[in-house]
């Protein structure tokens, strides 16, 4: 009986045997952080024209900006070459199509018998109001530059256009 990784590990063999990043630079040399959904439909380097090594890259759940994304992109500014930011949900995201939290707990606990309430999901019905409030979380956090370039975009699961919505 295999393990449940067998597949991807597998995969890993034929990539590391084809493998050429080997001394890339950890900064980020086209100076961008993308954060993006989790959404397995996005693919980052390929709709934005990058290479690796180009951008460092966020994903969680929705796109949001959270504790743990600022925490990031303050350690990706001073540490890693980041110099603009990038912010960039799509379309038909899950967490963008519920009412709030409390849709997904109880759609988790009725279909899985689990308890999530301890966490928060960020989810938000108004993608565009919550884009604009995540934007502003960064061009405010105190510990980021004032200057740095922040941006918000949009990307379309159907035709992979990206919309800039506020630059």
């Amino acid at each position: 009986m295999g393990n449940a990784f067998d597949d991807v590990i597998g995969a890993n063999e034929a990539y590391a045997r084809e493998f050429d990043l080997a001394g890339l630079k950890p900064m980020a040399a086209r100076g961008l952080a993308l954060v993006t959904c989790m959404d397995s439909r996005i693919e980052p380097l390929d709709m934005l024209g990058l290479t690796p090594g180009d951008a460092k890259i966020l994903r969680n759940a929705g796109a949001r900006v959270t504790d743990d994304t600022l925490r990031t992109l303050v350690l990706a500014v001073y540490l890693l070459g980041v110099e603009r930011v990038l912010v960039l949900p799509h379309t038909k995201c899950k967490m963008a199509s519920v009412s709030g939290d409390d849709e997904v707990h109880d759609l988790i606990q009725e279909q899985y018998g689990v308890d999530t309430r301890s966490l928060e999901f960020h989810t938000d019905n108004d993608q565009m109001g919550a884009l604009k409030h995540d934007l502003e979380r960064i061009r405010h956090h105190p510990l980021l530059p004032k200057d740095l370039p922040v941006a918000g975009a949009l990307y379309d699961v159907d035709t992979g256009r990206v919309q800039l919505v506020d630059a």
